[in-house]
């Protein structure tokens, strides 16, 4: 039990009336006080709340305009991952904003207009895509032997163009042959009798996957096919139309090229629109440089094929325009024709065909060169029909650099140009080239070397490549003429060196040049010298080459012959160095 007498109870003052009136004034006066200084913070917080929204949003107009600036400058820069640039500048722009919004109302401003290049990125896939679809319909129409379901899923899936089974697929079709697993799946195990088995082979490949085997019809598959009437007797005619649309598309006729071209077109749309769709992961040489010139090239050149045909010329120039940038153009056309003849003749009329061409003056330099082979000047006629194809302003800037070409004497390359400006209808030609200035020594002598170099390149006969070099010599005969002589040689492989020495002092008619011994005679001083003592390595080991496969080589022992001819003790230590035995040399 709880003691009440331990209880303590305080009980509270009783503040009179007259303490409470006295007291009332100051209280009220300080209740207003602090209401007053309350709205006065009020106020001051709203105040700062408002200058803050605004700093805020200054700060994300301000960063999205830097962000379009950046953008529109980064547009104008010859790299190749600017859309993905870009695109990562947009990205940035968007968590800025968004960070900004939730420090003030939550929402964010209105989205940045789209960069340009943005925009044309976008509308080229939409225009891609639209080819797309009217690419696979041109290709069906062809009846190729390829699955029309897998073609028509292309529209829907671009990607899936890609994968293993697609690319097998398409091997197979520009090899004439069919994959296996497609036999089994439409006509069962029993069809392959009709067929050759392409992939296994008892030593390189004796156990492939299933799924990667190719199969051919065999070359008797018709009288195979009367011989077993009762082998799938349901789809006998499916396989038959199979092995007919195979042999269509393997024909060398019109129908079987025009299908191959719409095959090739439907591939360079496809490529274009993977790297556009993937350009993150993918690097543009890739495609530029390896995969969509060959496309460009096997669509306009047929095999065989001698003038080019402005229709398929018009073509590769619309599959062209669909690439954005003007330096992945730049970089398919400049892959084109790497194997040469009527292949590199379309590499310069692609550019030609435009009027503003980076490097004008090199390019014409360099169509000059295709269309005029050394020594030997074409009739006007053969050249007319390539020159037709380019723009017409660079039709007269051709046919007057051939009138400057080493190619030919200068009398005949005047000839030809005023044959040309005939046949081409290019008026006042005649006071142009009269009226032109001379081309410098300087530049002849690049050209002439140029020239010079590009046959040893192609490996021409090392009599014809003697010839030039004599015949420039011939023309300038001086130091510096012979240095880039021996330059333009050792540059060479060592057998074409070799090779084009031991022709050098002799003319067509069987007498000996009389330069020769003073250019043979530089050339073995030089050779020997310690300057040049890689060059001299590479000769003696490809002359020990030659001595261990015929001692008795023709070429090996005219060129010791022509070095004993200049420098016997030169020759001497190059016997000794090839190791021959002492009375061969």
């Amino acid at each position: 039990m709880t003691d009440d007498s331990q209880t303590v109870i305080f009980k509270r003052p009783i503040t009179s009336v007259e303490d409470m009136q006295q007291g009332w004034p100051e209280l009220k006066l300080r209740v207003e006080q602090l209401d007053a200084e309350c709205s006065g913070l009020e106020k001051e917080n709203k105040t700062l709340r408002t200058l803050l929204e605004r700093a805020i949003e200054h700060r994300q107009k301000s960063h999205g305009e830097l962000v379009l600036l950046l953008a529109g400058l980064v547009s104008k820069l010859p790299i190749n991952d600017i859309g993905v640039i870009v695109a990562r500048l947009m990205d940035h722009n968007t968590q800025v904003s968004e960070v900004c919004a939730a420090l003030t109302k939550g929402t964010v401003l209105a989205g940045l207009p789209q960069p340009a290049v943005l925009k044309t990125l976008e509308q080229s896939k939409r225009d891609l895509k639209a080819a797309l679809a009217l690419a696979v319909e041109d290709l069906i129409k062809t009846d190729p032997p390829l699955e029309t379901a897998t073609l028509r899923s292309l529209i829907t899936q671009p990607e899936s163009f890609f994968s293993p089974a697609a690319v097998r697929a398409n091997r197979c079709y520009l090899k004439g042959q069919v994959p296996r697993e497609r036999i089994i799946r439409e006509f069962g195990p029993e069809a392959l009798v009709f067929f050759n088995d392409m992939t296994t082979d008892p030593k390189l490949n004796p156990r492939p996957k299933v799924e990667e085997i190719v199969l051919a019809f065999k070359s008797d598959f018709e009288a195979l096919f009367q011989q077993n009437p009762i082998l799938i007797p349901e789809k006998r005619q499916e396989l038959l139309a199979l092995h007919q649309r195979v042999q269509r598309s393997k024909a060398a006729t019109d129908a079987a090229r025009a299908q191959k071209s719409a095959f090739q077109k439907l591939t360079f749309i496809l490529g274009l629109l993977h790297y556009y769709e993937n350009q993150n992961t993918e690097a543009p040489e890739v495609p530029f440089a390896q995969r969509l010139p060959v496309l460009v090239e096997q669509l306009v050149v047929a095999n065989g094929q001698e003038n080019l045909d402005e229709k398929l010329i018009v073509q590769a120039e619309e599959l062209l325009a669909y690439v954005i940038h003007p330096d992945h153009r730049m970089m398919i056309v400049n892959n084109i024709g790497k194997s040469g003849g009527i292949a590199k003749t379309l590499k310069f009329v692609l550019k030609l065909r435009g009027t503003k061409i980076p490097e004008q003056d090199h390019v014409i330099a360099e169509f000059v060169k295709d269309l005029i082979l050394p020594q030997k000047p074409p009739r006007p006629e053969n050249l007319t029909p390539t020159l037709r194809l380019i723009h017409a302003e660079n039709q007269r800037l051709v046919v007057k650099a051939i009138v400057h070409s080493d190619r030919i004497p200068t009398k005949e390359a005047e000839a030809l140009s005023r044959a040309l400006g005939k046949e081409l209808g290019l008026s006042g030609l005649e006071e142009e080239i009269k009226a032109a200035p001379p081309v410098p020594p300087e530049m002849q002598r690049q050209i002439a070397w140029e020239s010079i170099k590009e046959l040893i390149t192609s490996r021409a006969d090392p009599a014809a490549v003697a010839t030039a070099i004599r015949d420039r010599l011939h023309a300038r005969y001086d130091a510096d003429e012979l240095k880039q002589s021996w330059i333009t040689l050792i540059e060479a492989e060592p057998i074409s060196l070799i090779r084009t020495v031991c022709q050098l002092p002799y003319l067509a008619d069987g007498r000996t040049d009389p330069i020769a011994r003073p250019v043979v005679e530089t050339y073995v001083s030089r050779l020997m010298h310690e300057k040049y003592v890689a060059t001299y390595t590479k000769v003696v080991n490809s002359l020990k080459n030659m001595f261990k496969a015929k001692p008795d080589s023709p070429t090996l022992l005219n060129f010791i012959a022509l070095v004993r001819w200049v420098d016997a003790d030169a020759a001497n230590k190059l016997g000794r160095d090839i190791g021959m035995p002492a009375g061969a040399h």
